[in-house]
């Protein structure tokens, strides 16, 4: 019992150093610093506000809320898989010198990514005040949990990316273009009602829709569906079993190719 704590709590300092150092590099010499996680998104929803908005005049109420609380989460989402191809490579000279789990590298990546998404809540928060809406009590059990299912998804995704891109370097531009071709069917600038009734199915065989779609839900209504949670769980597990199973068939063989 003892050494399987020990275990346990090594890997748990482990986890926080890299985090932190995650952390550290990403703002190195970077005057805003954490300022500008938050701009990014910011500066999408303003982009998308002006083309929907002002220009084709879309009508829908309160759509530059609509746009953040989309957009907030899926930047979560979208700055771990995008960086995921490089983790590895990054940390070249550490996995061919030192014998630890490498797969932790990148789960202090996808850590960094949710700890920035959840300072950015506040911000959030300020505009629903703007817009005349309070946060939900539901909020405290409803964030955790779909953090927990984010948390799934990402890390699975992101360790098969990082894992198959040392061998398949071309990975990495595929995956930006994926991400972004994803963006676009997943509903974040538009709601799902805009989608034709015959065609709505296709949001289910979406794995980031029914998770992106459940945080506006949270955010905006303060409800969680159960259909869209289960479905998303469902994905979040089979992502990360996806993930490991590739990570573990690979990983002998990381210090021969980097």
């Amino acid at each position: 019992m003892i050494i399987i704590n020990s275990r346990i709590q090594h890997y748990i300092d482990l986890i926080t150093v890299l985090t932190q150092k995650e952390m550290k590099v990403r703002y190195k010499n970077s005057f805003l610093g954490y300022v500008w996680s938050i701009l990014n998104p910011l500066a999408f929803a303003f982009i998308f506000f002006i083309i929907f908005k002002v220009v084709m005049r879309i009508q829908m109420e309160n759509y530059t809320l609509f746009l953040i609380t989309g957009l907030f989460p899926w930047q979560c989402f979208f700055n771990s898989v995008n960086m995921s191809p490089r983790v590895f490579l990054a940390n070249a000279s550490i996995i061919k010198k030192v014998n630890f789990p490498r797969n932790v590298a990148l789960l202090a990546v996808v850590l960094q990514d949710m700890i920035h998404f959840i300072l950015a809540i506040p911000v959030i928060v300020f505009f629903m005040v703007v817009y005349g809406k309070q946060p939900s009590f539901s909020w405290f059990y409803g964030i955790p949990i779909l953090l927990c299912i984010q948390l799934f998804m990402t890390y699975g995704i992101t360790l098969a990316v990082s894992s198959i891109n040392l061998f398949f370097r071309d990975l990495e531009r595929l995956t930006a273009i994926f991400t972004m071709f994803l963006f676009y069917v997943t509903p974040i600038i538009y709601p799902e009602t805009m989608i034709p009734a015959k065609y709505r199915y296709l949001i289910d065989l979406n794995p980031v829709a029914p998770l992106m779609i459940s945080w506006r839900n949270l955010f905006l209504e303060g409800t969680l569906k159960l259909e869209l949670l289960a479905i998303s769980l469902a994905y979040g597990v089979a992502a990360y079993l996806t993930g490991y199973f590739i990570y573990k068939k690979l990983s002998w063989k990381f210090a021969e190719v980097l």
